[in-house]
């Protein structure tokens, strides 16, 4: 799942997938607590939750405070796990449909880890810091990022290694247990895709968070620091534009050239052949000894960090346990900008760059990125997009910049297509805040939002006492699969 090629089937195993779950509460308020799942798959998803959540009921009474409002469901987005279990229609095609199995085996999954993570709940610390991770993501839509306003760019221009056009900021959070002071796991947050792993290859794996994860946990076992059983989750953050294909994107065409700034073409004007390197690209190996090294340099800062113990960490502090989950629709949400204009947004609908991939993961057919559209692109998908439903014009208009190639919203034969109703969740722990994303916001698309979150939070806290500047991370993509999240400034 996350290639959409209907031709990558599996044949085996690499490596195993987890579900890793993290669970913190008030001891003061037992209702008062929340479920952070990392899930080794492509996304969190709809069915899957609900799965998860009638699971959670036939447990027992004693997971009765487990419900819709303190549950997020995430994935690592990793590209190299099973297809055919998603919700709506649109993932299901190009993995020929549902499969049960598929769907059983994440939701049990899931299920058995949170038995797990409820059984040892003790009473513990919590403590955040920050490394930074560097060679493990670029972004792969600059040509798109360098549209946000300059001043705007400029303020995460650190250094030529920093330049601010991904976040290269690990954030860390350490699970310490009160009664041997024994640390029973790590929770990170770090944005680079689940694509080291390539379109070609038909093994099962994690991807690169899955090698972080494993690296972690193997690092811990026989460390006195850590308790047995010790879990290190390795979530996604504001991954849209991220790629752990550092090395950039070339054609593979001959010609030794760079994939065009603009469109990631080549020189025949397709996208086809133009392929992003990871480190050791040149191995003969659908891409897993650079999947390994991804993997391999986001475990190592987030180790370090670990083995510095109090010294750059801070306590979370506070009473606050909070959870907020609701369903949003935003297929007609009225809404004023701070301009004061009066604006709204509109049933779901898919691009024509939709269907050119990135450079991670090329599309078919004649499609580009950037200037897709029905002038630049075969006649036939005219015809194809109308068929399937043609976008009235109010549609047309309210996608603005955005040509409709699949107008998935406004179909619902022989069920929803995609999500036009989509999960808004936040969870607080003190001074932490956990942005709950249902889709992959780009680099600046995120920091707007947690910088929105920042301020409201720092205004909020203001009045308690002992209050500690808020820390506020965003995970996803949770809940369901919404597809990209971006700026005004990067949709254009």
């Amino acid at each position: 799942m996350g290639y959409a090629d209907p031709n990558q089937i599996g044949t085996g195993l690499r490596q195993r997938l987890y579900s890793r779950a993290f669970i913190v509460a008030d001891p003061s308020s037992p209702s008062d607590r929340f479920i952070y799942l990392v899930l080794d798959i492509q996304s969190g998803d709809t069915a899957v939750r609900y799965g998860i959540l009638s699971g959670l009921q036939n447990l027992g009474p004693e997971y009765a405070d487990y419900g819709h409002h303190n549950l997020a469901v995430t994935g690592t987005h990793s590209h190299s796990g099973p297809a055919a279990w998603l919700n709506y229609l649109l993932p299901q095609i190009t993995s020929k449909g549902f499969d049960q199995q598929s769907y059983r085996a994440i939701v049990d999954g899931a299920l058995l880890s949170i038995k797990r993570a409820h059984e040892s709940l003790a009473p513990g610390h919590l403590s955040v810091g920050t490394a930074k991770v560097f060679g493990a993501n670029i972004n792969r839509s600059l040509f798109a990022y360098l549209a946000n306003p300059e001043e705007e760019r400029a303020r995460y221009n650190i250094s030529s290694e920093d330049d601010g056009s991904v976040e290269k900021d690990l954030t860390l959070l350490k699970f310490q247990r009160s009664l041997d002071r024994k640390n029973i796991g790590v929770l990170t947050w770090f944005p680079t895709h689940g694509t080291s792993v390539l379109g070609n290859n038909t093994l099962i794996s994690g991807d690169n968070k899955g090698v972080a994860a494993y690296l972690f946990e193997k690092s811990v076992a026989d460390d006195d620091t850590a308790a047995e059983g010790f879990v290190a989750g390795f979530s996604q953050a504001n991954v849209g534009d991220t790629s752990p294909n550092v090395l950039g994107a070339w054609c593979e065409d001959g010609t030794g050239q760079m994939c065009s700034f603009e469109n990631s073409t080549c020189s025949d004007g397709r996208s086809q052949k133009c392929h992003a390197r990871g480190p050791f690209f040149r191995a003969n190996d659908e891409g897993t000894s650079s999947c390994f090294e991804i993997g391999k340099r986001q475990f190592e800062p987030a180790k370090k960090l670990y083995d510095e113990q109090n010294q750059v960490f801070t306590p979370i502090r506070g009473k606050w346990v909070k959870s907020f989950h609701t369903f949003h629709n935003m297929s007609n949400f009225e809404f004023e900008l701070p301009n004061g204009t009066e604006v709204s947004t509109c049933p779901a609908a898919l691009g024509y760059s939709f269907a050119a991939g990135t450079s991670d993961g090329p599309g078919a057919f004649d499609f580009t990125q950037h200037n897709g559209g029905p002038n630049t692109t075969s006649p036939v998908w005219r015809i194809v997009s109308g068929i399937l439903k043609e976008p009235n014009e109010e549609q047309v208009a309210c996608h603005g910049a955005k040509p409709i190639l699949l107008d998935v919203g406004e179909v619902s034969t022989p069920y929803e297509w995609t999500p036009n109703i989509v999960d808004v969740q936040a969870f607080r722990v003190g001074q932490l805040v956990i942005i709950v994303s249902p889709g992959e916001a780009t680099t600046m698309a995120g920091r707007r939002w947690k910088n929105a979150v920042a301020a409201e939070a720092e205004a909020r806290f203001a009045s308690e006492e002992n209050a500690e500047s808020p820390v506020v991370v965003l995970g996803g993509p949770a809940n369901s699969y919404t597809h990209y999240i971006t700026t005004e400034e990067e949709y254009r």
